[in-house]
């Protein structure tokens, strides 16, 4: 193995596409596995991240390698790994210190990372493991959805709306989602149960007395939600402010927290009045739970949706395809 690779660097903020350039191999840590890299997927963290936007929760060190999560083979792995082994096909999605899997390889802490699910090729592997999480942690560890209560999930036909649907559905929960027309077969087929053209239809006024929403689109979006969900019921966003609740678990020093106070005081004043609770998730990884997604997807219960499919070298133009923010699930850069 070469001693070099090449990656997509972000040497600052606001740049417009990120340089593929030549950088050495990552070390590995004792608790590392070093991974070659075969597909990795784009999500909307990647074009917060290059914008800036994430700085006051992630304030990153330049140049970094951007991407989120991957699949692909372990070619080495540090003295303390015991569950993993050269050879084995696996996917993750990096802690957010470590991303960086726009590259030819990636170093990543093995408690990050799964066994491949047997029945998907890497490029479809390597759809899930972003978005399989922060549905999963929405879905399951926040809301704790069960059989037969009623769950918004917008914009369905997203990377993370066509996850979020099979994971609700396989649940027991009875679904509604947003999205296009052209969309609704798809949706459909992944189990939404009530549709809704958010072109033609307000859903705020369409649906009430439901038990949950999982907002992925924030805004005036977030603060319609409150309205359709019934007293104590919960709000759980990917895409809102994160709240003084979530400052302090996360560890935030004082005054970042009193910044989130205020800025999202209108969100506070929602949540006492409606009696809704209101979650900020910001996905955390976990190997434990890529696993029992690999055997979900295995028995059937999930499958990837993949829009379109990118070269490494044209990763400037999937990034500019995914920003127009119109893609019906994942899209994937194959890496040699």
């Amino acid at each position: 193995m070469s001693e070099k690779m090449q990656a997509a660097l972000l040497t600052h903020y606001g740049q417009v596409t990120p340089l593929i350039k030549t950088v050495p191999v990552p070390t590995l840590r004792v608790t590392d596995v070093l991974v070659k890299i075969r597909a990795a997927s784009l999500n909307p963290i990647d074009l917060k991240t290059m914008a800036g936007g994430l700085k006051f929760l992630l304030p990153y060190r330049m140049p970094l390698i951007l991407g989120s999560d991957f699949a692909g083979e372990i070619v080495a792995v540090g003295n303390q790994v015991t569950q993993f082994r050269v050879g084995d096909a696996v996917y993750g999605r990096p802690r957010k210190s470590r991303i960086g899997t726009f590259a030819e390889y990636l170093a990543v802490d093995a408690a990050d990372i799964a066994l491949k699910p047997r029945n998907l090729t890497f490029n479809e592997a390597a759809a899930i493991p972003l978005v399989g999480l922060t549905s999963y942690q929405a879905l399951h560890d926040i809301l704790r959805v069960k059989h037969g209560q009623k769950v918004l999930i917008q914009a369905g036909a997203g990377g993370i709306g066509t996850i979020a649907i099979q994971l609700a559905t396989y649940l027991g929960a009875q679904v509604a989602t947003t999205t296009s027309p052209k969309n609704f077969a798809l949706v459909r087929s992944l189990g939404a149960d009530r549709v809704i053209d958010y072109h033609n239809e307000d859903f705020a006024t369409a649906l009430t007395d439901y038990d949950a929403v999982f907002d992925t689109l924030g805004g005036k979006s977030l603060e319609q939600a409150f309205s359709v969900v019934k007293r104590g019921g919960q709000v759980v966003s990917i895409s809102g402010l994160p709240n003084v609740r979530f400052a302090k678990a996360y560890g935030l020093p004082l005054w970042k927290q009193g910044v989130l106070g205020i800025a999202t005081h209108r969100l506070t004043r929602l949540e006492r009045q409606s009696g809704v609770a209101y979650h900020f998730l910001f996905m955390a990884p976990s190997g434990e739970e890529l696993a029992l997604l690999a055997a979900l997807i295995t028995a059937g219960k999930l499958r990837p949706v993949i829009d379109r499919t990118f070269q490494f070298r044209d990763l400037d133009q999937a990034l500019v395809y995914s920003k127009r923010g119109h893609a019906r699930g994942k899209v994937i850069v194959e890496l040699p």
